[in-house]
C-alpha cells in the first residue's frame, strides 16, 4: 500500500516503521507546519492517509482526504466535538473513515471487559465507579480519548450515572475520571468501583506505542474496498448489539 502520514510526530514515527516492516511505502508526511498546506492534488496515487496529527488540524486534513476520495485512518483525540460532522461528511460523499480513541489491540478487549463489568456492577450500588489515566507529560487533551470512550460505555451500562466528569465532583450521577500527565507514560487507564467493603479495579498498561500503530496500519489494511463510517470493533468482530 502507498500511506500518507498526516502528524509526523512520535506516534507518526512509529507507525512508519511498522509500515515499512510490514512492506507498504510512505510516500507522504506531513507535520503540524505542513498540515495546513495539504491540497488534494497532493493525495494523488494514495491508498489510505493515517491521520495522527493533533487536534486543530485533524478536521481539515480528514476534509482534504474527503475530497480526494483517500480512506482515512484517523487517531487524533482532543476534537470530538466536530467527528458526527466528519462522519456525515464521510457517508454523503461515499468516502471511507475509520476512527478509533485507541488503536491497541489490548486496549480494545480491555473496552469490551469494562463494558461487561459496567453491565454487572450496575445492580449494586454501594459500588461507586470511578476512573483513571495517566499519560505523558506532552499529551494535550485531558482526559484522554480512551478514558472518554470507558466512561461512555460505562455510562451506557450503569442506569444511575448520567454523565462522567474531569476532576472531582460531588454530583452522585456522574463518573470521575481523574487525569495524571507525568514523564514519558505511553498510556495506563484503572477503571475502579469502589466500595465500604472492598474495591473491584481493572487496568490497562500499555509498555510502548507499537501496539497503537499496529493497530492503526492494521486499520488501513482492513479498509480497502470498503465505504462508510467503521471502528476497532467491526475489524475484531466484537458485537455491540449485543445485551
Amino acid at each position: 500500500m502507498k500511506i500518507a502520514l498526516l502528524g509526523y510526530g512520535k506516534m507518526g514515527k512509529e507507525i512508519e516503521q511498522i509500515a515499512i516492516q510490514r512492506n507498504h511505502q510512505i510516500v507522504l508526511k506531513t507535520t503540524t507546519l505542513s498540515a495546513a498546506a495539504l491540497t488534494p492534488a497532493a493525495l494523488k496515487g494514495i491508498d489510505a492517509a493515517i491521520e495522527f496529527s493533533a487536534p486543530a488540524s485533524a478536521y481539515t486534513l480528514i476534509q482534504t482526504c474527503f475530497q480526494a476520495n483517500i480512506p482515512v485512518v484517523s487517531g487524533t483525540t482532543g476534537w470530538l466535538a466536530q467527528l458526527d460532522e466528519i462522519k456525515t461528511a464521510c457517508l454523503m460523499t461515499g468516502n471511507t473513515f475509520f476512527y478509533a480513541s485507541n488503536y491497541s489491540i489490548g486496549v480494545n478487549i480491555f473496552f469490551e471487559v469494562n463494558r461487561s463489568l459496567a453491565r454487572l456492577m450496575n445492580k449494586y450500588e454501594s459500588y461507586e465507579p470511578g476512573l483513571e489515566e495517566i499519560h505523558h507529560q506532552y499529551k494535550k487533551d485531558a482526559p484522554s480519548g480512551t478514558a472518554i470512550t470507558l466512561a461512555e460505555d460505562m455510562l451506557a451500562e450503569i442506569s444511575r450515572k448520567k454523565n462522567w466528569i474531569e476532576g472531582i465532583s460531588a454530583e452522585k450521577s456522574v463518573i470521575q475520571i481523574h487525569s495524571i500527565r507525568q514523564g514519558q507514560v505511553p498510556g495506563t487507564h484503572k477503571v475502579r468501583y469502589e466500595s465500604d467493603i472492598d474495591d473491584i479495579e481493572i487496568t490497562h498498561t500499555a509498555h510502548n506505542r507499537k501496539g497503537f500503530a499496529l493497530g492503526a496500519v492494521l486499520a488501513a489494511e482492513w479498509i480497502p474496498g470498503k465505504k462508510g463510517v467503521f471502528g476497532m470493533n467491526d475489524m475484531l468482530g466484537f458485537d455491540r448489539t449485543r445485551p
